[in-house]
């Protein structure tokens, strides 16, 4: 990607002044686009985010969109030279694409529960599993969720697809606020059979067993379109969209023959088949992608149709970085590690009543903040006894107040990273201590640790304050 929209190459103010000059006409940016080898009408329309005046806009419908395993540059807006996503390139023309957006933390469920809690993954139980296994662990029903909070202030609630948030019979959607379920709860299952990584049948509505062996997606789809063209009444709706799209196995709509050798092999009792270690391509990863791609499209199509594009919040992004086939350059490190690979995630926004199109905004962002920020624009008021550990960004999206510096945390088994503005503190499990300058250095390739001891210092100490209020892994 270019500096200008996906590189923290510069200081906020310089990459505002080189991205005024870059995107102010579509010539000066089809040619600032093609000097990176960039398709131009992927940033030609962009420009630096400038939150629009009040416009008075009811409380939003709010479809959250997640792909599973998706790279930061997997979407051609984000630099994918052989991924073709129209329909999530034309979102992002239509609102704010985030550059500087993070998971909440490096694999499937930890992320989901900073979603659903607005809080890291180590001030629960469940969330301290990288990621869930089995039917130990799961998001306790007693636990405010971005859902209940949401119903609570008069929204309808839904979630289609992976939950991966704890299994039956003590864990499930519907007892943690979202009013329908349609869906998977493991963390993965094969497309067809609908067969999860225990072999089991992991295709459910509510909690009750549905069968259908068409391809997931399809059904997704559908189920989401429905959704959103329902009549709601006088309700907005709050729809948690979670494809599993492109988590392996890499079976992308009509591979049946490839679907039912994999089904052969998970009923023989191999361990491990669904993970697909010995099949999956770079050319069948981008047809996932780009399946995934053209049902985003279907189910924003049935939207517009509802009459409903207006006043609904879009928001698309990855549970984690990139597996096996992602394409994340220039990023370092891959799903699982807290390396930038692992963690930064493609994000886009759209609101028309509220938003304005074709922005770019380079601020650091993460899950939890999202949690605070929706919960903020539906009304939701959580008790303030429950802390949130996002920051609402509706002040800086809406009002365009500016976004104080504040620190971005993560941690999982034998890592830990936290950033502050532009410096990124990171230990992998090689046990050192290294910091990283990410407007200069978004590799992660140069590390400045004996050049800014005091700043080292100071960051590390921080993510230990913030460490010592979580509860700790159980032992391994």
């Amino acid at each position: 990607m270019s500096a200008t929209s996906s590189s923290p190459q510069y200081s906020r103010s310089s990459r505002s002044a080189l991205s005024r000059r870059a995107f102010g006409g579509a010539v000066g940016a089809g040619a600032a686009a093609a000097a990176v080898g960039l398709p131009a009408t992927a940033e030609a329309q962009e420009r630096p985010f400038r939150a629009a005046p009040h416009r008075g806009a009811k409380r939003p419908n709010i479809l959250f969109i997640l792909g599973d395993d998706l790279g930061w540059a997997d979407l051609s807006s984000y630099g994918a030279p052989h991924i073709k996503t129209p329909n999530l390139d034309r979102l992002a023309r239509q609102g704010v694409r985030f550059t500087d957006a993070y998971a909440g933390s490096a694999t499937c469920s930890p992320t989901r529960f900073s979603l659903y809690t607005g809080r890291f993954p180590g001030r629960t139980k469940g969330g301290l599993a990288e990621p869930i296994a089995d039917k130990s662990a799961g998001l306790e029903p007693t636990h405010p969720t971005l859902a209940s909070l949401l119903r609570d202030a008069g929204y309808a609630t839904a979630l289609i697809g992976k939950w991966h948030c704890g299994y039956l019979p003590d864990y499930s959607p519907t007892r943690s606020g979202w009013d329908e379920f349609f869906g998977n709860f493991g963390g993965a299952l094969e497309y067809y059979s609908k067969l999860g990584l225990g072999g089991e049948y992991d295709l459910y509505e509510g909690d009750a067993e549905y069968k259908d062996l068409r391809y997931y997606t399809r059904i997704l789809t559908e189920r989401a379109s429905e959704y959103v063209r329902r009549d709601h009444g006088d309700k907005p709706w709050l729809l948690n969209l979670n494809f599993t799209t492109p988590h392996w196995p890499w079976i992308a709509d009509g591979d049946t023959e490839e679907s039912a050798e994999i089904v052969r092999r998970i009923r023989a009792g191999e361990q491990g088949a669904l993970w697909h270690q010995d099949g999956g391509s770079v050319e069948k990863y981008t047809e996932m992608v780009q399946d995934l791609d053209r049902s985003v499209g279907e189910v924003l199509k049935a939207l517009k149709k509802s009459g409903q594009e207006k006043d609904t919040l879009v928001f698309f992004a990855s549970d984690n970085g990139g597996e096996r086939f992602s394409y994340n350059w220039p990023l370092s490190g891959n799903k699982a590690s807290l390396q930038e690979g692992g963690i930064r995630v493609p994000t886009i926004v759209r609101w028309p009543a509220r938003l304005d199109g074709g922005q770019v905004s380079h601020e650091p962002v993460f899950t939890p903040d999202w949690t605070a920020t929706l919960l903020d624009v539906g009304g939701a008021r959580p008790d303030p006894a429950y802390k949130l550990d996002g920051t609402s960004l509706a002040p800086y999206l809406l009002k365009g107040e500016e976004l104080a510096e504040r620190e971005l945390f993560w941690r999982v088994r034998g890592e830990r990273a936290l950033r502050r503005g532009q410096w990124k503190y990171y230990r992998g499990k090689g046990g050192k201590d290294q910091l990283f300058n990410l407007a200069a250095d978004q590799r992660e390739q140069a590390d400045r640790a004996q050049d800014e001891p005091k700043r080292l210092a100071a960051l590390k100490a921080a993510w230990e304050k913030t460490d010592k209020g979580l509860l700790p892994y159980p032992a391994a």
